[in-house]
């Protein structure tokens, strides 16, 4: 595919006071040509900043910003315009001017482009086609719902043919169903226009919906990036860890481990989950090579991009050395964590 976005070495500081915060620290980040790439992170991380970079909203005070191979920080205003044309942008509160309708404010950056009024009419007509409101073309925005309001928004940033969509924590305000909808929206706008996307959020569900790659950010700074398979199934850092927490509800915290020492009087361990079905091979024969009984008691299995991952926590029922065997044949196919003796 190739790179499209490209950050070098980027910071961005802003005065307070006397004294320079940065908002996003010695950035290193590759946005491929072609992807969903997701950025996630508490509030105050820097993914706004993020996304200003990319759109020339903000300049970096040191460090490059690279967009489909030109760098951003050599270009004059007149020159950023042209590449903002090149992107479109939807927001959470989804910024539609409430004086007009559905049609005007998606043929509005068409008549700010300098589109001709039959062009303008066909172009809209697409758009209302392809986010599903072609009936309220002539509703205004206080008439729609949320979801709606959204696919308005989705419509306009099209309006041009953007080779880049960023996405501002555009389901935040939606309720469960209706982020569905839109993620699903989204989807089709990357695999039918071949929209390279770049989404912004603080929500693990929406990055586990649609985004091909992940960064996690914090304190300005990429602390983890890979795939969401690989984020998912086995995050590297503790931030990360609380992320995909939010969403995977297959390892016991402290309070389950309680209860669940209450309950068994075995040894408890948890072992990770792979694709490979190795453990479960270990598993099955658990009895006839150790003497030692198993029971699954808290866990779950995820698929995520055609793959499988999750924990299983176990209580293991033998004589100690037997278990130990289990445990240490366990630990050559998967990694296990003791969690209750």
């Amino acid at each position: 595919m190739g790179s499209l976005i490209e950050f070098r070495g980027v910071t961005k500081s802003f005065r307070s006071g006397d004294a320079a915060v940065a908002a996003v620290s010695d950035l290193d980040l590759t946005i491929e040509r072609g992807e969903i790439f997701g950025i996630i992170g508490y509030s105050g991380a820097g993914k706004s900043t993020v996304l200003r970079l990319i759109n020339a909203l903000e300049r970096p005070t040191s460090g490059a910003v690279i967009v489909d191979g030109r760098d951003l920080t050599t270009l004059r205003e007149r020159d950023l315009r042209s590449v903002r044309a090149g992107i479109g942008m939807i927001f959470q509160q989804f910024n539609l001017f409430r004086s007009r309708t559905v049609f005007a404010n998606i043929a509005y950056p068409l008549k700010v482009a300098g589109w001709p009024a039959d062009k303008r009419k066909q172009r809209v007509a697409e758009l209302l086609a392809f986010v599903g409101l072609t009936e309220k073309a002539w509703t205004y925005p206080d008439q729609l719902s949320g979801g709606q309001k959204q696919r308005v928004g989705i419509a306009r940033a099209l309006a041009t043919n953007p080779a880049i969509l960023l996405a501002d924590e555009a389901t935040s305000a939606l309720d469960p169903e209706t982020t569905a909808d839109v993620l699903a929206l989204l989807k089709r706008v990357n695999e039918e226009l071949g929209v390279t996307i770049v989404v912004i959020t603080h929500e693990m569900e929406v990055v586990r919906s649609i985004a091909d790659r992940v960064a996690v950010l914090d304190s300005g700074r990429v602390i983890e990036t890979g795939s969401v398979f690989e984020v998912f199934s086995n995050p590297q850092t503790p931030t990360s860890q609380r992320f995909v927490g939010t969403v995977l509800r297959n390892q016991p915290d402290s309070a389950d481990v309680e209860r669940l020492r209450g309950k068994h009087s075995g040894r408890i361990v948890s072992a990770r989950i792979h694709d490979d079905g190795r453990l479960g091979a270990v598993l099955s024969d658990a009895v006839g090579r150790h003497g030692v009984r198993f029971e699954i008691v808290y866990g779950g299995i995820s698929a995520l991009q055609g793959r499988s991952f999750g924990s299983l926590t176990l209580e293991l029922v033998g004589a100690p050395g037997d278990v130990d065997a289990l445990i240490a044949e366990l630990r050559t196919v998967t990694e296990v964590e003791e969690v209750a003796a």
